[in-house]
């Protein structure tokens, strides 16, 4: 952990993620004071119950009440399901309370790491409204109006493969970080679907034949999407902090595919890297 100037770090590496295998509770900890806990989430966990998705019986809520002695811990923001990486906890409500409304006010900075088909941009400005999925409100039938929603991004890398998936010789992929400046349900999923990047393994907003190229490939499917940073100020002290996540192996495994354009990943991560 580093503190100088105010400032946390703790990453997590494919290494340490991938040696909880054998650990009951799939979370990590990442960071932890009297007042916060930050934890790695594994794809394919759900925050908490959801009518959705009425037959699981396990959550990361329940595995990082856990982490903290059995005490309540309180989720200040959303991590999707299939999505991997840094999930942070309030220790009690009234550091809840301030952290959910940093979250609204737009105060905490979040960043993501993702996979996308094609060879996008350097970098740029998604500003693209979004509508409320139907599937989130009681009444279906009654339209809601589109919100704002602006994503920036920046890419880090490409790679072409001699595969031919959609009619071309061969196909570009792209590493690119993500930044959400606003909230919105699945929001850089939908908007990298937007400029025709669309992530691998989205089943929702992706690709069919890259999705299954890519399960094919390394035996398993997972959306290529991980949360890997996260800057606000302390909600009790009011120092700034950064927290950072390494994307696990099951996320690393995969960006084999840019080889030698693999440059070392924010956090830590890459393949000049032996982690932490």
């Amino acid at each position: 952990m580093n503190t100088q100037a105010g400032l946390f770090d703790r990453s997590v590496g494919a290494t340490q993620h991938a040696s909880t295998a054998v650990d009951p509770n799939p979370l990590v900890e990442l960071f932890r004071d009297p007042y916060l806990l930050a934890v790695h989430k594994p794809a394919g966990l759900l925050l908490h119950r959801s009518p959705i998705d009425r037959h699981e019986t396990e959550f990361a809520l329940q595995y990082a009440r856990a982490l903290n002695g059995g005490e309540h811990v309180y989720p200040v923001h959303r991590l999707d399901r299939p999505t991997s990486g840094l999930l942070l906890f309030a220790r009690d409500p009234d550091t809840a309370s301030v952290l959910g409304k940093a979250f609204m006010a737009g105060e905490v900075q979040k960043t993501y790491l993702a996979l996308v088909r094609g060879w996008s941009a350097e970098a740029g400005l998604i500003d693209h409204p979004l509508r409320e999925h139907a599937i989130d409100r009681r009444c279906k039938d009654d339209p809601q109006p589109m919100r704002e929603a602006r994503s920036r991004f920046r890419r880090l890398a490409t790679t072409e493969i001699p595969v031919r998936l959609e009619g071309y010789p061969s196909s570009r992929y792209s590493l690119v970080e993500l930044y959400p400046e606003t909230g919105r349900k699945h929001q850089l999923r939908r908007h990298m679907q937007h400029i025709a990047h669309p992530i691998i393994g989205d089943t929702n907003y992706g690709r069919t034949r890259h999705n299954h190229y890519f399960a094919e490939r390394f035996g398993y499917s997972r959306l290529m999407l991980a949360a890997t940073g996260m800057s606000f100020a302390h909600p009790v002290t009011g120092e700034p902090m950064t927290l950072r996540a390494e994307p696990d192996a099951s996320f690393t495994r995969v960006l084999s595919v840019f080889g030698e354009n693999l440059p070392p990943l924010p956090g830590g991560a890459g393949q000049d890297s032996a982690g932490p």
